[in-house]
């Protein structure tokens, strides 16, 4: 297992957008003073540039030949459009601006793109809605270091032609080499449904997708793209492999990394890939040993004697870069930790601590509509430690960054909502002996949690990996069979498990607000994961998932940097953290858990003074009862989405 390390290494790189460093730098190449076509078909990237060169020799050349056969001219430039080489509006264009078009083009081949600029300013004086002109000039831009103008230009030939691809690759291009990856995947989405078997812009939404943490979106592209003619863009199985390895599918991390090196054996990443390769395969053979050396005799034995490590310098470490001490509240229920009381008193954790959106999953919980920001939260209120279930909107008052909403567009009280949970359980040595008494607990737990017509669930059990032994479903029955086939032994990566929760509760198909709720049962110790605390957090920040603890650990001496780590996942997500203290306690605990997700309360609002500036807004919830105050325990904030670059069909609603 020591060569694990080297398969998630990725995780060591600053940035987890640089998860295929050397891939993802190859986007600098759509610059035209570096680009050439050899480089760019290497790499699978879409070379909009060129393509629009051909156009203009290729229409210059033929517009003389097809001008006494209007029938075979108009059947010509369909095909041009059709082909995605030509803008409907650069068929009609007059000598005079083709022929600056040209030169600028033939500067532009010479690596003169600041003599080319004025050609294709006259260019476009001539002809306002020459599309490719606007494109061209946008690229010289580029070439001088330009972003503003040239996202200027990219821009305006959209809204000219909103129904011409490559200026929407542009602008997502653009965004890739601005690390702005929400952005890029917005236009190149949009430019897949221009050209949706266009393998080479896919392969750019791949990247856009996996720098935006869409590690799902980014497989199914890939896959996508597998089904096309994609020679010379393997490096899309390589993005494939390491957001698998981002979701723990070693399994489909294996399959990625061989049709990789299938597809491009001398490619310059191939020995890394065959490394990673390598090390998947032990890694597999080393789990099925452990496995039959689990099952066999006297196996439980040494793993009664594992030692565990409720304060370690690891988890004060992953303590410290979220922020170290968290904010105390009073709890909701008895037994429970410190809740996100009065968000709006806190300070906001800083950006380097804090996830910055947008989102890496399909599951949008801040930005609800494309054009209209809502937020909607999840929040309870309890008075003297009982939980208050006849809320109405008269009695809370919202205050988002400080401002009371441009409008609330409602409340509902989450029982009337769907519910998708993931109970995710530790099945590590260390709780070895109280493990069968949880399991019970737990199958308990969820015949009363899960309604069989419009609830789901599923069941991860984690130690040194995490494993789903139940998929979603609507029955509690299967549920039950899921935590019954759970198994114990192994280490502990629960921040693993949180991230692989959170991700999977996020990527399922919605069509209607639902709750995500993980419930973690464990004692909070951690010693295998390869994510982070702050990752782990971060990502269900990012998904909209709340998270409820129910320690595990069976003494109530003080309090531990395991118990920590279990009361930073329910503050920063608005849950709660409970500790029993023994094993039998824990039903009543879940008892009240169950109370506690049922009794919350959903709130949509549009916010005031909205700005799509990425920064970061507090939430403060107050309420009244009877002319009393009630006490409230929600999230902090949010991140505000950054800025995008609207379609001219969005530009058009707004």
């Amino acid at each position: 297992m020591a060569v694990l390390p080297k398969v998630v290494s990725f995780r060591a790189i600053p940035e987890r957008w640089w998860i295929v460093g050397a891939f993802v730098a190859c986007i600098f190449l759509y610059c035209p003073r570096q680009a050439n076509a050899q480089n760019i078909a290497a790499y699978g990237i879409p070379d909009s540039g060129l393509a629009r060169l051909d156009f203009s020799k290729m229409y210059l050349d033929e517009q003389s030949q097809y001008s006494k056969n209007v029938e075979a001219k108009k059947a010509k430039d369909k095909q041009l459009v059709d082909s995605g080489l030509a803008s409907v509006f650069d068929l009609g264009v007059s000598n005079k601006a083709l022929e600056e078009f040209n030169r600028a083009n033939s500067l532009m081949n010479a690596q003169k793109s600041r003599e080319a600029i004025p050609h294709l300013q006259k260019a476009i004086a001539a002809e306002p809605k020459f599309v490719s002109a606007h494109l061209s000039l946008g690229l010289a831009y580029m070439d001088q270091d330009d972003a503003a103008r040239a996202k200027g230009e990219f821009a305006t030939a959209a809204k000219l032609d909103d129904k011409f691809a490559l200026s929407f690759v542009n602008l997502g291009l653009l965004a890739l080499t601005e690390k702005d990856f929400a952005t890029a995947q917005t236009q190149l989405e949009h430019a897949v449904t221009l050209r949706p078997t266009d393998a080479k812009v896919l392969s750019a939404l791949a990247y856009a997708q996996n720098g935006n943490h869409g590690y799902r979106e980014a497989m199914a592209t890939a896959q996508r793209i597998h089904g096309l003619e994609h020679k010379g863009m393997a490096n899309v199985h390589y993005v494939a492999a390491a957001c698998a390895i981002e979701l723990k599918d070693f399994d489909s991390a294996e399959r990625e990394l061989t049709l990789f090196l299938n597809e491009d054996p001398t490619n310059a990443m191939a020995p890394v890939a065959r490394h990673n390769l390598e090390a998947l395969v032990r890694r597999k053979q080393a789990a099925t040993q452990a496995a039959t050396a689990a099952s066999s005799p006297g196996a439980g034995t040494a793993e009664a004697k594992l030692q565990t490590f409720p304060n370690s310098d690891r988890l004060k470490a992953e303590l410290n870069a979220v922020g170290g001490e968290q904010q105390q509240g009073a709890p909701g229920c008895e037994g429970c930790g410190p809740s996100a009381t009065s968000p709006g008193n806190a300070n906001p954790p800083s950006r380097e601590e804090a996830l910055s959106m947008p989102p890496r999953l399909p599951a949008r919980m801040w930005t609800l509509h494309k054009t209209v920001d809502e937020v909607a939260i999840f929040f309870s209120a309890s008075s003297h430690g009982q939980m208050i279930n006849d809320l109405e909107l008269s009695d809370i008052k919202i205050r988002d960054d400080s401002k009371s909403p441009e409008k609330i567009l409602q409340m509902t009280p989450q029982s009337k909502l769907p519910l998708r949970l993931a109970l995710v359980v530790d099945t590590s040595g260390s709780v070895k002996d109280r493990f069968t008494f949880e399991k019970h607990a737990a199958e308990k737990f969820v015949q009363k949690m899960i309604r069989s017509d419009m609830d789901l669930g599923f069941v991860v059990g984690f130690a040194t990996e995490t494993k789903v032994t139940q998929d979603f479903t609507a029955d509690p029955a299967e549920l039950g069979k899921g935590i019954e086939q759970l198994s114990n032994g192994g280490g502990t990566a629960l921040f693993d498990a949180v991230s692989f929760a959170c991700s999977k509760l996020a990527a399922y198909p919605e069509h209607e607000r639902v709750a995500r709720v993980v419930i973690i049962l464990s004692d909070g110790e951690d010693n295998s994961s390869h994510s982070s605390l702050k990752q782990a957090v971060e990502d269900a920040e990012t998904t909209g998932v709340t998270i409820y603890s129910v320690s595990t650990r069976e003494d109530s001496g003080p309090k531990s940097d395991a118990d920590r780590v279990l009361e930073v996942f329910a503050e920063r997500t608005g849950g709660s953290a409970m500790f029993p203290g023994d094993v039998l306690a824990l039903g009543k605990s879940l008892d009240t858990l169950r109370e506690l997700i049922r009794s919350r309360y959903l709130v949509a609002y549009r916010p005031a003074d909205f700005e799509p500036n990425g920064h970061y807004r507090s939430i403060q919830i107050i309420a009244e009862k009877a002319g009393k105050p009630v006490q409230i325990h929600t999230r902090r904030g949010y991140y505000a989405r950054r800025r995008a670059v609207l379609s001219p069909a969005q530009d058009q609603q707004d």
